[in-house]
Protein backbone atom coordinates (compact mmCIF):
# COMPACT_ATOMS: atom_id res chain seq x y z
CA UNK A 1 0.00 0.00 0.00
CA UNK A 2 1.39 3.44 -0.88
CA UNK A 3 2.17 5.77 2.01
CA UNK A 4 2.17 9.52 2.44
CA UNK A 5 3.19 11.85 5.24
CA UNK A 6 1.23 14.76 6.65
CA UNK A 7 3.14 17.38 8.62
CA UNK A 8 0.52 18.73 10.97
CA UNK A 9 0.18 22.34 12.11
CA UNK A 10 2.25 21.64 15.25
CA UNK A 11 5.06 20.02 13.22
CA UNK A 12 4.10 16.42 14.02
CA UNK A 13 4.84 14.05 11.11
CA UNK A 14 2.17 11.41 10.45
CA UNK A 15 2.80 8.64 7.93
CA UNK A 16 -0.45 7.04 6.77
CA UNK A 17 -1.65 4.50 4.23
CA UNK A 18 -2.58 6.30 1.01
CA UNK A 19 -4.76 4.10 -1.23
CA UNK A 20 -4.35 4.65 -4.96
CA UNK A 21 -7.10 6.74 -6.53
CA UNK A 22 -8.01 8.64 -3.35
CA UNK A 23 -7.37 12.35 -3.00
CA UNK A 24 -5.13 13.77 -0.29
CA UNK A 25 -8.30 15.24 1.25
CA UNK A 26 -9.98 11.81 1.37
CA UNK A 27 -6.85 10.23 2.82
CA UNK A 28 -6.65 12.95 5.49
CA UNK A 29 -10.26 12.38 6.51
CA UNK A 30 -9.74 8.59 6.71
CA UNK A 31 -6.92 9.13 9.18
CA UNK A 32 -8.36 11.99 11.24
CA UNK A 33 -5.91 14.59 9.89
CA UNK A 34 -7.18 18.12 10.55
CA UNK A 35 -8.07 19.25 7.00
CA UNK A 36 -11.54 20.76 6.76
CA UNK A 37 -12.56 20.33 3.12
CA UNK A 38 -15.71 22.44 3.61
CA UNK A 39 -16.93 21.93 0.02
CA UNK A 40 -16.27 18.16 0.22
CA UNK A 41 -13.85 18.25 -2.69
CA UNK A 42 -16.07 20.07 -5.19
CA UNK A 43 -13.42 22.75 -5.85
CA UNK A 44 -15.53 25.50 -4.28
CA UNK A 45 -13.30 26.48 -1.33
CA UNK A 46 -9.67 26.47 -0.24
CA UNK A 47 -9.97 24.74 3.14
CA UNK A 48 -8.06 21.65 1.98
CA UNK A 49 -5.00 23.77 1.14
CA UNK A 50 -1.73 21.88 1.67
CA UNK A 51 1.88 22.78 0.98
CA UNK A 52 3.56 20.06 -1.04
CA UNK A 53 7.17 19.20 -0.23
CA UNK A 54 9.17 20.72 -3.12
CA UNK A 55 10.74 17.39 -4.07
CA UNK A 56 7.24 16.05 -4.85
CA UNK A 57 5.68 19.12 -6.45
CA UNK A 58 6.83 18.49 -10.04
CA UNK A 59 5.38 14.96 -9.95
CA UNK A 60 1.85 16.35 -9.56
CA UNK A 61 -0.48 17.09 -12.43
CA UNK A 62 -0.49 20.87 -13.05
CA UNK A 63 -3.27 22.77 -11.28
CA UNK A 64 -6.33 23.67 -13.31
CA UNK A 65 -7.42 27.27 -13.68
CA UNK A 66 -10.30 26.56 -11.23
CA UNK A 67 -7.84 25.23 -8.64
CA UNK A 68 -5.61 28.26 -9.10
CA UNK A 69 -8.62 30.55 -8.57
CA UNK A 70 -9.45 28.79 -5.29
CA UNK A 71 -5.79 28.82 -4.19
CA UNK A 72 -5.87 32.61 -4.52
CA UNK A 73 -8.26 32.55 -1.53
CA UNK A 74 -6.07 30.29 0.62
CA UNK A 75 -4.37 31.53 3.77
CA UNK A 76 -0.58 31.32 3.81
CA UNK A 77 -0.16 30.54 0.13
CA UNK A 78 3.30 29.24 -0.80
CA UNK A 79 5.01 28.38 -4.09
CA UNK A 80 4.13 24.68 -3.75
CA UNK A 81 0.58 25.16 -2.44
CA UNK A 82 -2.14 22.90 -3.83
CA UNK A 83 -5.65 21.85 -2.86
CA UNK A 84 -5.73 18.41 -1.27
CA UNK A 85 -8.93 17.54 -3.12
CA UNK A 86 -7.07 17.87 -6.43
CA UNK A 87 -4.07 15.64 -5.62
CA UNK A 88 -4.96 12.02 -6.39
CA UNK A 89 -2.63 9.27 -5.18
CA UNK A 90 -0.77 7.33 -7.84
CA UNK A 91 2.06 4.82 -7.53
CA UNK A 92 4.46 7.60 -8.53
CA UNK A 93 3.35 9.60 -5.46
CA UNK A 94 4.14 6.80 -2.97
CA UNK A 95 5.93 8.63 -0.14
CA UNK A 96 4.33 12.05 -0.85
CA UNK A 97 4.88 14.64 1.90
CA UNK A 98 2.50 17.56 2.46
CA UNK A 99 2.43 20.17 5.21
CA UNK A 100 -0.72 21.75 6.61
CA UNK A 101 -0.72 25.57 6.63
CA UNK A 102 -0.81 27.31 10.01
CA UNK A 103 -4.47 28.29 9.42
CA UNK A 104 -7.23 28.09 6.83
CA UNK A 105 -9.71 30.60 5.47
CA UNK A 106 -13.24 29.47 4.62
CA UNK A 107 -14.74 32.03 2.26
CA UNK A 108 -17.99 30.03 2.24
CA UNK A 109 -18.74 30.99 5.85
CA UNK A 110 -18.65 34.68 4.94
Amino acid sequence: MPKMTFIERDGTRREVDAPLGLSVLEIAHRHGVDIEGACEGSLACSTCHVIVDPKWYDLLQPPTEDEEDMLDLAFGLEETSRLGCQIVMTEELDGLVVRLPKATRNAQKG
